[in-house]
């Protein structure tokens, strides 16, 4: 019998990487918003926000909230659009799924996402899993002439968290995941609360700083130092950048002025000083904002001494990379200086880094779906139908309650009550 294609979806809270096995390179990075803007009156359902030429004062309906999937009309909405013509132009009922879901998901958000792969859209199976979790079928860890690792330390820096996520034998170990509540989100807001305080009122441009924060940030090796030379004057200071904000009027987008080039007329320039180092230290010392938790290098410290003590040395020996937020240049060295001190004498060190840290999972997942393997880890329709979605959690293994805990170290409530804003699916008219 011949095999259905696979449609892999890492299902991010602010971008979605989907492709189909039968063209696996064929990544597309879609928008996991429905963006209205404000100038030119439109609103854009996920794929469609690359028609958009005015990025000023937009407004994000995003599915997510805090982590956690619970806009569903919003969330149909884009996957409606990337299942047409317009993207992918596949029939659901043909087609098995691979998507992700976040850490620690709660079980009435679980049976959501049953519910709308085999009732909605009529997959003939599929599988749920966290990000980390996919891994180990790819390439991260990949080293010429050596096998995989079989204990690994996945550090997955996200949209709104970062976790901390040890995985032996292609197994996630829940007891010893961490999660620090730090993630590009919370960057993003506090760069524009910063320049807002300091500068220019950008509150409501939340695109165009997170374009000032990936062009112009970075992790920095001595922070006291650098937060020194900051206060030297802007024309003699090596740190200093000048953004000039974009003019889409123009259709000029922003971009970090040179030195030798000369300011023109009209242009309104941001001064990223401080700015570029501080909005990425709050990952390594939340403190700085108040945020009374373990920064990145402690909170994987505390994940690895819940290991086994003769294992431990295999997960300092290899750490992987993975989450847009680990793309800040300097983040591995920060994070290297920060382990090394804390690590034992007699143990090596290794870091891993990610081609495209955005895509890891994606591609990690592409290969595991080009595998049979997928086909013992997933539920078909027939099997949800006669079992529902219990069936669902024992075939997936996500039974948290084993001893998965949070940032505190508590086990999250199996049952715990969210906000989750949706018709019931037999309600809704498809599309």
């Amino acid at each position: 019998m011949k095999r259905a294609r696979v449609i892999v979806l890492d299902n991010g809270a602010s971008t979605i990487k989907v492709g189909v096995t039968t063209s696996p390179k064929d990544v597309r990075i879609i928008t996991n918003a429905i963006v209205r803007s404000k100038v030119d009156k439109i609103t854009y359902f996920g794929h469609e926000f690359d028609a958009c030429k005015d990025f000023s004062s937009l407004h994000f309906r995003l599915p997510f909230e805090r982590g956690y999937l619970v806009d569903w009309d919003a969330q149909k909405a884009i996957w409606d659009g990337i299942f047409s013509d317009h993207v992918l132009n596949i029939d659901t009922a043909e087609t098995s799924l691979l998507i992700t879901e976040p850490y620690f998901n709660l079980p009435n958000i679980q049976e959501v996402y049953d519910q709308f792969v085999f009732e909605e859209y009529e997959f003939q199976s599929y599988l749920c899993t966290s990000p980390a979790a996919l891994i180990p079928h790819g390439q991260l860890f990949s080293a010429p002439g050596l096998p995989k690792p079989e204990c690994m330390l996945v550090v997955d820096a996200g949209f709104s968290f970062t976790h901390i996520v040890p995985i032996m034998g292609g197994v996630v170990l829940w007891s010893a995941v961490k999660r620090i509540d730090v993630g590009g989100k919370l960057l993003t807001n506090h760069l524009k609360e910063l320049v807002s305080f300091r500068q220019w009122n950008m509150m409501e441009e939340t695109y165009i700083m997170n374009d000032v924060k990936e062009k112009c940030c970075y992790v920095s090796t001595q922070f006291v130092a650098d937060l020194e030379a900051c206060r030297i004057d802007k024309s003699r200071n090596s740190i200093v950048q000048e953004y000039v904000l974009p003019d889409f009027s123009r259709n000029r987008h922003g971009y970090i002025r040179q030195r030798d080039n000369l300011p023109i007329e009209g242009e309104q320039i941001l001064y990223m000083g401080n700015e570029r180092f501080s909005i990425p230290e709050v990952m390594f010392c939340p403190e700085h904002i108040g945020l009374h938790q373990a920064g990145l290098g402690e909170a994987i410290v505390q994940s690895i001494n819940l290991l086994p003590e003769d294992l431990q040395g295999m997960f300092w020996a290899n750490i992987g990379l993975i989450g847009g937020s680990t793309n800040f240049p300097g983040f591995a060295s920060r994070l290297m200086a920060e382990l090394r001190p804390c690590a034992p004498m007699d143990c090596e060190i290794k870091i891993y880094e990610s081609e495209n840290a955005i895509t890891e999972a994606y591609h990690s997942a592409m290969a595991l779906a080009k595998t049979s393997a997928l086909t013992n880890l997933s539920v078909t329709r027939a099997e949800y139908l006669e079992g529902g979605s219990n069936y669902c959690r024992k075939k997936f293994g996500m039974d948290y309650e084993r001893g998965g805990n949070d940032e505190g170290g508590r086990t999250p409530p199996p049952s715990a009550p969210a906000k989750v804003r949706t018709r019931t699916v037999s309600a809704m008219k498809r599309r």
